[in-house]
């Protein structure tokens, strides 16, 4: 559910030092401190939707908001045009972008995102000749509408005030139950399966 995957990236997302974390196999795995995220690395996140999406545990925690609010394809969509963008072969550029523009841009398509007509029609003919940059009106559309509505609804949701907010800071009833969904969440080896 949105609650469980809220505490279980919650707590991925927190320092702790206090866990060793075993995998399914029996391997002791340890989260590195490279893979932890400061507190100021949270507080950065509100500063820009770019600074959060650009930044691999914050797009999981944006990600996970949009999916609980049925509207990941927002996010799918950037993130495949940007990987779209790194295509180094001309040959993979056609398939590729065919592939992106079936599933994301084409009126009825599985995840469509929401474009203006005239961004539709533009990317539309841009699929002609497909190039690195047959994207960038469409995916910069994208950008700002997210940056406008659901961005500032993640900054408001407890998906980001969980994370902002420093473990065990004062202890009123919401925080020593997050404290306590966390340490579940270290027994339940929920790293291992959000890694």
């Amino acid at each position: 559910s949105a609650k469980d995957m809220k505490h279980r990236l919650g707590f991925f997302l927190q320092r702790s030092d206090s866990c060793d974390y075993s995998s399914s196999q029996g391997k002791k795995e340890k989260i590195s401190s490279s893979q932890r995220v400061s507190q100021e690395e949270v507080r950065k996140w509100a500063d820009s939707l770019e600074n959060l999406i650009h930044h691999d545990r914050g797009l999981a925690a944006f990600r996970a908001f949009l999916r609980s609010e049925y509207s990941e394809e927002n996010i799918e969509f950037w993130v495949s045009c940007e990987d779209y963008k790194k295509t180094k072969s001309p040959a993979k550029l056609s398939p590729k972008a065919r592939k992106i523009y079936d599933e994301f841009i084409s009126v009825q398509s599985t995840k469509e995102v929401n474009l203006d007509s005239c961004t539709r029609e533009k990317t539309s003919h841009n699929m002609l000749e497909p190039t690195l940059s047959c994207f960038d009106e469409a995916q910069r559309k994208i950008f700002t509408l997210m940056e406008k509505d659901s961005y500032r609804r993640f900054l408001k949701s407890p998906y980001y005030l969980d994370l902002v907010s420093p473990p065990g800071a004062g202890c009123g009833p919401e925080n020593c139950k997050r404290s306590h969904a966390r340490t579940l969440d270290c027994n339940s080896n929920v790293i291992s399966q959000c890694a």
